[in-house]
Protein backbone atom coordinates (compact mmCIF):
# COMPACT_ATOMS: atom_id res chain seq x y z
CA UNK A 1 0.00 0.00 0.00
CA UNK A 2 0.88 3.73 -0.37
CA UNK A 3 1.45 5.26 3.05
CA UNK A 4 2.75 8.42 4.37
CA UNK A 5 5.05 7.89 6.83
CA UNK A 6 7.57 9.82 8.95
CA UNK A 7 10.65 8.65 11.60
CA UNK A 8 11.74 11.68 13.51
CA UNK A 9 9.45 14.95 14.40
CA UNK A 10 10.36 18.15 12.43
CA UNK A 11 8.82 20.57 9.43
CA UNK A 12 6.44 19.10 7.59
CA UNK A 13 8.52 18.99 4.12
CA UNK A 14 11.61 17.86 5.74
CA UNK A 15 9.92 14.44 7.48
CA UNK A 16 7.31 13.78 5.79
CA UNK A 17 7.53 11.55 2.26
CA UNK A 18 5.15 8.91 0.97
CA UNK A 19 6.25 5.59 0.26
CA UNK A 20 5.16 1.68 -0.16
CA UNK A 21 5.15 0.08 3.12
CA UNK A 22 3.77 -3.67 3.27
CA UNK A 23 -0.38 -4.11 3.44
CA UNK A 24 -1.74 -4.57 7.36
CA UNK A 25 -3.28 -7.64 8.11
CA UNK A 26 -6.49 -7.16 10.82
CA UNK A 27 -6.00 -8.91 13.81
CA UNK A 28 -8.32 -10.52 16.36
CA UNK A 29 -11.03 -8.28 16.82
CA UNK A 30 -9.83 -5.84 14.28
CA UNK A 31 -11.15 -4.67 11.00
CA UNK A 32 -8.61 -3.76 7.77
CA UNK A 33 -10.44 -0.25 6.31
CA UNK A 34 -9.89 0.76 3.15
CA UNK A 35 -9.24 4.50 3.66
CA UNK A 36 -10.48 7.47 1.19
CA UNK A 37 -10.49 10.30 3.34
CA UNK A 38 -8.10 11.18 6.08
CA UNK A 39 -8.63 14.08 8.36
CA UNK A 40 -5.78 16.09 9.67
CA UNK A 41 -6.18 17.92 13.00
CA UNK A 42 -3.69 20.25 14.83
CA UNK A 43 -3.12 17.52 17.59
CA UNK A 44 -1.59 15.56 14.10
CA UNK A 45 0.41 18.13 13.27
CA UNK A 46 1.99 18.99 16.50
CA UNK A 47 2.67 15.53 17.34
CA UNK A 48 4.41 16.09 13.69
CA UNK A 49 5.97 19.30 14.67
CA UNK A 50 7.48 17.97 18.18
CA UNK A 51 5.18 20.45 19.86
CA UNK A 52 5.55 21.23 23.42
CA UNK A 53 8.18 17.86 23.44
CA UNK A 54 6.58 15.48 21.92
CA UNK A 55 8.75 12.38 20.75
CA UNK A 56 8.31 9.76 17.84
CA UNK A 57 7.81 6.42 20.37
CA UNK A 58 8.60 4.35 17.01
CA UNK A 59 10.85 3.52 14.28
CA UNK A 60 8.24 4.52 12.07
CA UNK A 61 4.89 6.39 12.43
CA UNK A 62 2.08 6.66 9.51
CA UNK A 63 0.24 9.94 10.82
CA UNK A 64 -3.57 11.13 11.92
CA UNK A 65 -5.82 9.63 13.91
CA UNK A 66 -9.48 10.37 12.09
CA UNK A 67 -10.45 8.84 8.90
CA UNK A 68 -12.99 7.26 6.83
CA UNK A 69 -13.44 4.54 4.40
CA UNK A 70 -14.91 0.82 3.96
CA UNK A 71 -13.94 -2.17 5.56
CA UNK A 72 -12.53 -4.78 3.48
CA UNK A 73 -11.61 -7.46 5.35
CA UNK A 74 -12.46 -8.23 9.52
CA UNK A 75 -9.61 -10.82 12.12
CA UNK A 76 -11.02 -13.04 14.03
CA UNK A 77 -14.34 -12.54 16.62
CA UNK A 78 -15.60 -10.01 14.24
CA UNK A 79 -18.61 -10.50 12.05
CA UNK A 80 -18.08 -10.97 8.54
CA UNK A 81 -21.48 -9.22 7.73
CA UNK A 82 -19.11 -6.05 8.18
CA UNK A 83 -16.79 -6.30 5.32
CA UNK A 84 -18.26 -3.17 2.96
CA UNK A 85 -19.15 -1.39 5.68
CA UNK A 86 -19.22 2.47 5.23
CA UNK A 87 -16.88 4.04 8.64
CA UNK A 88 -15.23 6.46 9.89
CA UNK A 89 -12.51 5.91 12.37
CA UNK A 90 -11.13 7.40 15.83
CA UNK A 91 -7.93 7.68 17.57
CA UNK A 92 -6.20 5.60 15.19
CA UNK A 93 -3.00 6.97 16.74
CA UNK A 94 -3.93 6.66 20.68
CA UNK A 95 -3.72 9.64 22.29
CA UNK A 96 -1.51 12.41 23.85
CA UNK A 97 0.94 10.89 26.75
CA UNK A 98 1.07 7.80 25.44
CA UNK A 99 3.28 6.10 22.88
CA UNK A 100 -0.23 4.86 20.88
CA UNK A 101 0.06 3.22 17.68
CA UNK A 102 2.54 4.05 15.05
CA UNK A 103 0.28 3.22 12.14
CA UNK A 104 -2.82 5.90 11.27
CA UNK A 105 -4.63 7.17 8.75
CA UNK A 106 -3.09 8.23 6.19
CA UNK A 107 -2.41 5.27 4.04
CA UNK A 108 -4.17 3.05 1.84
CA UNK A 109 -4.99 0.96 4.21
CA UNK A 110 -5.33 0.63 8.32
CA UNK A 111 -6.09 -2.47 10.39
CA UNK A 112 -7.98 -1.20 13.56
CA UNK A 113 -9.80 -2.09 16.52
CA UNK A 114 -13.68 -2.96 15.39
CA UNK A 115 -14.95 -0.92 17.96
CA UNK A 116 -12.40 2.28 16.55
CA UNK A 117 -14.36 1.81 12.99
CA UNK A 118 -17.74 3.13 13.30
CA UNK A 119 -20.58 3.18 10.84
CA UNK A 120 -20.75 6.54 8.48
CA UNK A 121 -24.32 7.91 8.31
CA UNK A 122 -25.38 7.58 4.67
CA UNK A 123 -25.93 11.49 4.51
CA UNK A 124 -22.54 12.06 5.17
CA UNK A 125 -19.52 11.53 2.90
CA UNK A 126 -15.84 9.88 3.26
CA UNK A 127 -14.65 13.01 3.67
CA UNK A 128 -17.00 14.49 6.04
CA UNK A 129 -16.77 11.57 8.00
CA UNK A 130 -12.62 11.90 8.47
CA UNK A 131 -14.16 15.12 10.74
CA UNK A 132 -16.11 13.12 12.96
CA UNK A 133 -13.46 12.04 15.31
CA UNK A 134 -11.73 14.80 17.06
CA UNK A 135 -13.26 17.86 15.90
CA UNK A 136 -17.73 16.48 16.26
CA UNK A 137 -16.84 14.10 19.05
CA UNK A 138 -14.41 16.80 20.92
CA UNK A 139 -17.29 19.35 20.20
CA UNK A 140 -19.72 16.75 21.24
CA UNK A 141 -17.87 16.66 24.29
CA UNK A 142 -17.71 20.40 25.36
CA UNK A 143 -20.89 20.84 24.62
CA UNK A 144 -22.82 17.99 26.38
CA UNK A 145 -20.77 16.52 29.21
CA UNK A 146 -22.32 17.98 31.95
CA UNK A 147 -25.72 17.16 30.53
CA UNK A 148 -28.43 18.49 28.45
CA UNK A 149 -27.82 22.38 27.35
CA UNK A 150 -32.01 23.18 26.55
CA UNK A 151 -32.63 26.54 27.33
CA UNK A 152 -29.01 27.71 28.04
CA UNK A 153 -27.07 30.34 26.75
CA UNK A 154 -23.69 29.16 25.40
CA UNK A 155 -20.54 30.87 24.25
CA UNK A 156 -18.16 29.66 21.69
CA UNK A 157 -14.68 30.91 21.09
CA UNK A 158 -13.48 30.39 18.01
CA UNK A 159 -16.66 29.21 16.75
CA UNK A 160 -15.90 29.49 13.09
CA UNK A 161 -13.20 26.66 13.36
CA UNK A 162 -13.26 22.82 13.03
CA UNK A 163 -14.02 22.30 16.97
CA UNK A 164 -16.22 25.54 17.42
CA UNK A 165 -18.35 24.99 14.07
CA UNK A 166 -19.62 21.51 15.54
CA UNK A 167 -19.90 23.08 18.72
CA UNK A 168 -22.65 25.47 17.35
CA UNK A 169 -24.63 22.89 15.61
CA UNK A 170 -24.80 20.73 18.37
CA UNK A 171 -25.74 23.20 20.66
CA UNK A 172 -28.27 24.73 18.96
CA UNK A 173 -29.55 21.16 18.02
CA UNK A 174 -29.81 20.46 21.97
CA UNK A 175 -31.82 23.59 22.42
CA UNK A 176 -29.61 26.52 23.26
CA UNK A 177 -28.92 29.97 22.44
CA UNK A 178 -25.68 30.00 20.60
CA UNK A 179 -22.91 33.36 20.82
CA UNK A 180 -20.08 32.80 18.55
CA UNK A 181 -16.84 34.34 18.46
CA UNK A 182 -14.98 34.83 15.09
CA UNK A 183 -12.45 37.31 13.13
CA UNK A 184 -14.04 38.17 10.34
CA UNK A 185 -17.15 38.70 7.99
CA UNK A 186 -16.71 35.48 6.33
CA UNK A 187 -16.38 33.83 9.43
CA UNK A 188 -19.53 35.31 10.88
CA UNK A 189 -21.46 34.04 8.10
CA UNK A 190 -19.87 30.68 8.51
CA UNK A 191 -21.08 30.42 12.21
CA UNK A 192 -24.60 32.07 11.81
CA UNK A 193 -25.32 29.61 9.07
CA UNK A 194 -24.81 27.12 11.63
CA UNK A 195 -27.63 28.38 13.88
CA UNK A 196 -25.66 31.00 16.10
CA UNK A 197 -27.87 33.64 17.69
CA UNK A 198 -24.90 36.04 17.39
CA UNK A 199 -21.44 36.42 16.41
CA UNK A 200 -18.53 39.02 17.92
CA UNK A 201 -16.01 39.80 15.90
CA UNK A 202 -13.16 39.15 18.59
CA UNK A 203 -11.11 41.52 16.66
CA UNK A 204 -12.88 45.14 16.39
CA UNK A 205 -15.46 44.39 19.50
CA UNK A 206 -15.43 44.47 23.10
CA UNK A 207 -16.53 40.76 23.15
CA UNK A 208 -17.33 40.71 27.22
CA UNK A 209 -19.27 44.18 27.43
CA UNK A 210 -20.79 42.47 23.43
CA UNK A 211 -21.49 39.04 25.39
CA UNK A 212 -23.35 40.75 28.40
CA UNK A 213 -25.13 43.23 26.10
CA UNK A 214 -26.43 40.32 24.31
CA UNK A 215 -27.63 37.76 27.39
CA UNK A 216 -29.07 41.57 29.49
CA UNK A 217 -26.16 41.56 32.25
CA UNK A 218 -26.76 37.50 32.68
CA UNK A 219 -24.04 35.92 31.37
CA UNK A 220 -23.34 32.68 29.61
CA UNK A 221 -24.15 29.26 31.08
CA UNK A 222 -21.28 27.73 29.17
CA UNK A 223 -18.22 28.55 27.07
CA UNK A 224 -16.60 26.46 24.92
CA UNK A 225 -12.95 27.48 24.78
CA UNK A 226 -10.59 26.60 21.98
CA UNK A 227 -7.50 28.64 24.21
CA UNK A 228 -8.13 28.68 27.68
CA UNK A 229 -4.23 31.08 28.33
CA UNK A 230 -5.88 33.87 25.51
CA UNK A 231 -9.65 33.90 26.78
CA UNK A 232 -9.63 32.62 30.67
CA UNK A 233 -10.45 36.34 32.02
CA UNK A 234 -12.81 37.29 29.82
CA UNK A 235 -14.38 33.69 30.46
CA UNK A 236 -14.69 34.59 33.96
CA UNK A 237 -15.91 37.54 33.52
CA UNK A 238 -19.11 36.49 31.44
CA UNK A 239 -20.13 33.16 33.20
CA UNK A 240 -22.80 33.04 35.64
CA UNK A 241 -22.64 31.95 38.53
CA UNK A 242 -21.70 28.15 38.77
CA UNK A 243 -21.42 28.31 35.16
CA UNK A 244 -18.95 26.27 33.01
CA UNK A 245 -16.13 26.50 31.19
CA UNK A 246 -15.38 23.40 28.66
CA UNK A 247 -12.01 24.48 27.43
CA UNK A 248 -10.37 21.87 24.40
CA UNK A 249 -6.94 23.29 24.00
CA UNK A 250 -3.98 26.07 25.29
CA UNK A 251 -2.10 26.16 22.74
CA UNK A 252 -0.83 29.73 23.15
CA UNK A 253 0.20 29.07 26.97
CA UNK A 254 0.61 25.24 27.47
CA UNK A 255 1.36 26.51 31.06
CA UNK A 256 -1.30 29.21 31.87
CA UNK A 257 -1.58 31.01 35.40
CA UNK A 258 -5.24 31.21 35.49
CA UNK A 259 -7.18 34.43 37.70
CA UNK A 260 -7.98 31.83 40.57
CA UNK A 261 -10.69 34.00 42.37
CA UNK A 262 -12.14 35.55 39.51
CA UNK A 263 -13.37 32.09 38.47
CA UNK A 264 -13.84 30.87 42.71
CA UNK A 265 -16.41 33.64 43.38
CA UNK A 266 -18.63 32.50 40.54
CA UNK A 267 -18.24 28.95 41.63
CA UNK A 268 -17.08 28.58 38.35
CA UNK A 269 -16.74 25.01 37.19
CA UNK A 270 -13.70 23.92 34.59
CA UNK A 271 -13.97 21.38 32.79
CA UNK A 272 -11.29 19.67 30.25
CA UNK A 273 -11.75 18.21 27.24
CA UNK A 274 -9.59 16.09 25.71
CA UNK A 275 -10.72 14.21 22.21
CA UNK A 276 -8.84 10.92 23.16
CA UNK A 277 -9.89 10.18 26.26
CA UNK A 278 -13.53 10.20 25.93
CA UNK A 279 -15.62 7.78 28.47
CA UNK A 280 -16.55 4.69 26.84
CA UNK A 281 -20.60 5.57 27.35
CA UNK A 282 -19.83 9.22 26.53
CA UNK A 283 -18.52 8.02 23.22
CA UNK A 284 -21.47 5.97 22.45
CA UNK A 285 -23.82 8.64 23.21
CA UNK A 286 -21.55 11.25 21.07
CA UNK A 287 -21.82 8.53 18.23
CA UNK A 288 -25.68 8.00 18.15
CA UNK A 289 -25.97 11.81 18.26
CA UNK A 290 -24.16 12.78 14.99
CA UNK A 291 -25.66 9.91 13.67
CA UNK A 292 -29.24 11.31 14.59
CA UNK A 293 -28.20 15.17 13.41
CA UNK A 294 -26.73 13.72 9.89
CA UNK A 295 -29.83 11.78 9.17
CA UNK A 296 -31.94 15.05 10.42
CA UNK A 297 -29.74 17.49 8.19
CA UNK A 298 -28.73 19.54 11.84
CA UNK A 299 -24.86 18.42 11.23
CA UNK A 300 -23.15 20.01 8.68
CA UNK A 301 -19.05 19.02 8.08
CA UNK A 302 -17.10 22.32 6.68
CA UNK A 303 -14.43 21.33 4.68
CA UNK A 304 -11.76 24.25 3.71
CA UNK A 305 -9.54 22.07 1.33
CA UNK A 306 -8.91 18.33 0.23
CA UNK A 307 -5.28 17.15 -1.14
CA UNK A 308 -4.04 14.08 -2.19
CA UNK A 309 -1.86 12.18 -0.18
CA UNK A 310 1.56 13.30 -2.23
CA UNK A 311 0.49 16.50 -0.65
CA UNK A 312 0.51 16.09 2.86
CA UNK A 313 2.77 18.72 3.70
CA UNK A 314 1.11 21.73 1.91
CA UNK A 315 -1.83 20.64 4.16
CA UNK A 316 0.06 20.44 7.48
CA UNK A 317 0.96 23.30 6.34
CA UNK A 318 -2.73 24.79 5.95
CA UNK A 319 -3.66 23.24 9.46
CA UNK A 320 -0.66 25.40 10.87
CA UNK A 321 -1.47 28.42 9.77
CA UNK A 322 -4.81 28.15 10.62
CA UNK A 323 -7.31 30.33 9.96
CA UNK A 324 -9.51 27.63 7.67
CA UNK A 325 -12.96 27.62 7.56
CA UNK A 326 -13.39 24.31 7.79
CA UNK A 327 -10.87 20.84 8.32
CA UNK A 328 -8.31 19.72 5.75
CA UNK A 329 -8.91 16.39 4.20
CA UNK A 330 -6.57 14.31 2.53
CA UNK A 331 -8.13 12.22 -0.11
CA UNK A 332 -6.72 8.54 -0.70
Amino acid sequence: MLAVTYTRTGPAAEVLSVRRQPDPVPGAGEVLVRVHASGINPADVKRRAGWNGMRVEHALVIPHTDGAGEIVEVGAGVDRARIGERVWLWNAQGGYGTAGRAFGTAAELIAIDAGQAVRLPDELDFVAGACLGVPAMTAFRAVHADGPVDGQTILVNGAAGAVGHCAVQIAVAGGARVIGTVSSEAAAEHVMAGGAFATINRKREDVAKRVMDLTEGQGVDRVIEVDFASNMVLDAAVLKANGTVASYSSSSNPQPVLPYYAFQSKGANLRFIQGFAIPAAARSEGEALLAKLAATGKLSIAVAKTYPLAEIAQAHLDVERGGNLGNIVLTV
